[in-house]
């Protein structure tokens, strides 16, 4: 049997990092020893410079040699000069670097560690450190001491301290006690922590296996997936299936954890049967009481919407729409003329088309008709690159939809509520089909009474990436207008993007046949089979051949597409290739597996309210400052401060997925169709991709997979009940 042993060790550098289970390969420099020692485990938190006590086992690698196998481990403060100036300068302090460590360490020497940590005021002292470095450099120090006595205390209980970081910036000085008291919070309130580490926590803590409270807890976690997945509500009896497997317990222990639940008012039961939505003979949903309340209440606050008197009254709107059709300069077809004239008479309408059948020239003849009576128009949309599309084709203001609410983390959630309405008579609302649930109710509920609500979107794209499916079940209601625009405007049949997103959303093989040599086309399909010949023509694509042929720039211009992130053409991947080849050289720094550097294009993938940055913003890092430990990312003009620990917001964006892309535009798309995306390929997401592009769409991939994703036209069931509450008696009933 092998022996645990303890090692002491400064790290010298991290060879590799995996930031899904922070498995990390390392190189440390052991106390009293020559050579650098191999160490991997799973560690967190850890910068090249910290003196480490490790405890572990000794191991062969028989690739790599002799290795410490990493069980335990804590960052131990030095006792030397050097030991604290190297400490200090690892980056583990924020507002320290190198330069500034040794500047501070000059003038304290072994002392310094207690001037920190007990007179911090004494840092002014030190040329550069003005009152806000002290605050910054108090914070941190305190914050590290936070990291560390979570750390200890989760190896304590057995489980890998992998996590500590996130714990401490989620619940700060609390961390250890909220822990103690109820660790399977860390599942749903702390970011990377799933289900199954929150009880392993619990289990070493002695919480009884078949305990109901572990029930109660098991059955809220598959709750919170299946909303990840787009679920509204979830059946009865697949979450005491899905439960009982979780947790490997009696499926009587589920069922009284879910009793539990109702009684507690976590959850909402009702009855399918009334709606005609039995599930297999399943008669019972199960919904997340806050999911439950918004699903009621926002049918409900739309039907009373509906039912207000119209906005603008006129008695003879003929001449009406020929003065806006002479202020723009246009003539609108009938189908747009009816949709115009319906924002007259409708408080709420719908208006639904794909590309190139005129929903903005729609959009702007609404926008004229309401100004032209002084009547205040507000335009939003759900994501930041939406709104600026639509400001830019109305010349207009346009919001994004949490900016329009104003949402205040601070404040608790939207300022703009029932009790503090939008100032407006009409809201014209982008991209409907984007907005999920929860945003939606939020919006109605700020609605007053006496303004129309005018939703524009494109029911065939992915639905939203949050729960529900809005716009599609505020559609088959067949309780709202709505005008349907299926004809293909003159100006856009020369599009083949236009022609073809619309061959594809009829499941019909769009037209692949490129353009004869020394003619351009904006649509293109590249025949490839081989996925690392795909790889690299795609490369070449983004490199030489588009900017070459139609002058687009390759990083800001062009936007790979992809619908899965693993594999050699999955987001991954082609971001790791196509940074080394856009923005090769210059000094990087590593988090998480990844490497930012200056001019990365990069993407926001949590919504950060402090920030006001959101889910799917695309932005270009500006500058990074390994001593102040932060980088700067400009997002559509405006610079945007990030301290290194907040790094796991961004992630490189050369290549994003169809998903994330929803909302957006670029001049340039290239996106690989592949047998490899099997899962994933669906005429939806195809289309949507598609549409993606503005004035260039490249495919590259094989015929077979662009039929198998033409012929699956059944998206993933997504469980509402929202178009049935527009017409059932009593179940849109307004709760307090």
């Amino acid at each position: 049997m092998v022996e645990t042993e303890t090692i002491y060790g400064y790290l010298e550098r991290i060879t590799y990092y995996n930031e899904e289970n922070h498995f990390m390969v390392a190189r440390v420099q052991e106390k009293g020893k020559r050579g650098l020692t191999t160490i991997v485990g799973n560690l967190a938190g850890l910068c090249p410079g910290v003196l480490l006590k490790l405890e572990g086992k000794w191991g062969h690698h028989k690739q790599f040699g002799e290795q410490f196998q990493v069980e335990r481990f804590d960052i131990v403060v030095p006792a030397t000069v050097k030991g604290i100036e190297k400490y200090l300068g690892s980056g583990l302090i924020r507002g320290i670097g190198p330069v500034m460590a040794r500047r501070i360490v000059k003038v304290f020497g072994l002392d310094t560690l207690d001037i920190i940590e007990h007179h911090p005021e004494q840092l002014a002292r030190v040329e550069g450190i003005g009152e806000k470095r002290i605050e910054m450099i108090k914070e941190a120090w305190e914050e590290q001491k936070g990291v560390r006595e979570i750390m200890i205390f989760l190896q304590d209980c057995g489980v890998s301290a992998a996590y500590a970081a996130r714990i401490y910036k989620q619940y700060g000085r609390e961390s250890v006690q909220v822990v103690r008291t109820n660790p399977y919070r860390l599942a749903s309130e702390v970011r990377g922590i799933g289900f199954i580490t929150a009880d392993r926590i619990a289990r070493e803590m002695g919480i009884d296996p078949n305990s109901v409270t572990r029930a109660e807890e098991g059955a809220l976690y598959i709750l919170n997936q299946c909303t990840g997945e787009g679920h509204v509500y979830y059946p009865y009896k697949q979450l005491v299936e899905k439960t009982t497997e979780l947790l490997q317990v009696e499926q009587e222990v589920v069922v009284r954890g879910l009793e539990r639940l109702l009684e507690s008012r976590r959850v909402v039961m009702e009855d399918l049967s009334r709606y005609g939505e039995a599930v297999d003979g399943e008669e019972k949903a199960v919904y997340l009481a806050p999911f439950h309340h918004c699903e009621v209440n926002l049918a409900r606050r739309l039907l009373q919407l509906r039912e207000q008197q119209g906005v603008l009254p006129v008695e003879d709107w003929q001449p009406v729409l020929d003065r806006v059709e002479r202020q723009l300069g246009v003539k609108l077809a009938p189908r747009q003329r009816e949709a115009v004239e319906q924002s007259l008479f409708n408080k709420v309408l719908v208006i639904t088309g794909g590309p190139g059948t005129g929903k903005t020239t729609i959009i702007k003849a609404i926008l004229e008709l309401f100004r032209s009576r002084n009547m205040r128009v507000l335009l939003a949309a759900p994501t930041g690159r939406a709104a600026k599309r639509m400001q830019e084709a109305t010349g207009y203001e346009a919001r994004t939809l949490h900016r329009l609410l104003e949402y205040s983390p601070r404040q608790g959630g939207f300022s703009r509520n029932e009790d503090n309405p939008l100032e407006a008579e009409v809201l014209i609302v982008d991209e409907a089909s984007m907005i999920d649930l929860l945003l939606m109710y939020h919006l109605v509920k700020a609605i007053p009474p006496q303004a129309s609500l005018i939703l524009v979107g494109d029911t065939n794209q992915l639905p939203s990436v949050g729960p529900g499916h809005v716009l599609k079940s505020i559609i088959d209601s067949g309780k709202f207008k709505v005008i349907t625009l299926v004809d293909i405007f003159r100006q856009s049949r020369w599009s083949r993007i236009v022609v073809n997103a619309h061959r594809i959303n009829q499941g019909e093989f769009p037209e692949i046949k490129n353009p004869p040599a020394g003619e351009l086309s904006d649509f293109y399909f590249i025949e490839e089979e081989d996925p690392d010949k795909a790889l690299a023509k795609i490369l070449r694509l983004c490199r030489q051949y588009i900017p070459a042929k139609f002058k687009y720039h390759p990083v800001r211009e062009i936007q790979v597409l992809t619908p899965m992130h693993r594999g050699v053409i999955g987001v991954d991947n082609l971001n790791v290739e196509l940074q080394k080849l856009l923005n090769p050289g210059g000094a990087a720094i590593s988090r998480g597996g990844r490497q930012f550097k200056v001019n990365d294009k990069v993407m926001q993938v949590v919504n950060n309210y402090d920030k006001e940055v959101f889910n799917g913003d695309i932005g270009w890092i500006t500058a990074i400052d390994p001593e102040e430990q932060e980088l700067w990312v400009n997002f559509e003009g405006r610079q945007v401060n990030y301290q290194f620990g907040e790094l796991d917001e961004l992630e490189l964006a050369y290549a994003v997925s169809v998903h994330k892309a929803q909302g957006s535009e670029y001049p340039a798309v290239v996106m690989p169709v592949m047998t490899q995306h099997y899962m994933l390929l669906q005429r939806n997401l195809l289309y949507t991709g598609v549409t993606r592009g503005k004035k260039l769409v490249v495919l590259v991939g094989t015929k077979k997979a662009l039929a198998i994703a033409l012929r699956n036209n059944k998206p993933q069931q997504r469980y509402t009940l929202l178009r049935h509450r527009f017409s059932v008696p009593g179940t849109s009933t307004l709760s307090t």
